[in-house]
C-alpha cells in the first residue's frame, strides 16, 4: 500500500497547487527526481502527462468564465505550437546532465522572483 501512497499525494497535492495556478507541475518534478529517485527525463514526460488534464481544464474554467482574450490565442497558438514541437525535440536530444543544470538555475530564479518580486513602475501621466 505504501508503494503508491506517497506518490498518489504528492500527485494530489501538486494538482491542488496547480489549480491554484502556483506551478504544481514544477513541484511534482522536483518531489519525483529528488525524492521518488525518477529519472528527470522520465519525470519530464509523466510531468507532461499530467499537465495536460490540468490545462484543459484550466482552459475550459477560463473560457467559461470570459477570461479568454480569442484575438490574443489566435495569435499566439500558431507561434506556439511549432515552439513547442521544436522544444520537445531539443530536450529529447540534449543529454539529460546538460538538462538539470539550466533547469536548477531556473528554478532558483524562478523561486527568488516569488520571494522578491519587482515593483511595478508605472510611467509619470499613465
Amino acid at each position: 500500500m505504501t508503494d503508491w501512497l506517497l506518490p498518489f499525494l504528492c500527485g494530489l497535492g501538486a494538482a491542488v497547487i496547480s489549480a491554484w495556478g502556483v506551478g504544481g507541475g514544477t513541484l511534482l518534478l522536483l518531489v519525483m527526481t529528488l525524492f521518488l529517485g525518477v529519472d528527470q527525463r522520465t519525470a519530464q514526460g509523466i510531468n507532461l502527462l499530467f499537465f495536460l488534464p490540468t490545462a484543459i481544464s484550466a482552459l475550459l474554467c477560463h473560457w467559461r468564465e470570459g477570461y479568454l482574450d480569442v484575438p490574443t490565442w489566435k495569435a499566439a497558438v500558431p507561434v506556439a505550437v511549432p515552439a513547442a514541437l521544436a522544444g520537445a525535440w531539443i530536450a529529447t536530444a540534449v543529454d539529460v546532465d546538460l538538462l538539470r543544470r539550466p533547469f536548477g538555475i531556473y528554478l532558483l530564479l524562478s523561486g527568488l522572483s516569488l520571494i522578491f518580486p519587482q515593483k511595478d513602475h508605472k510611467t509619470p501621466g499613465g
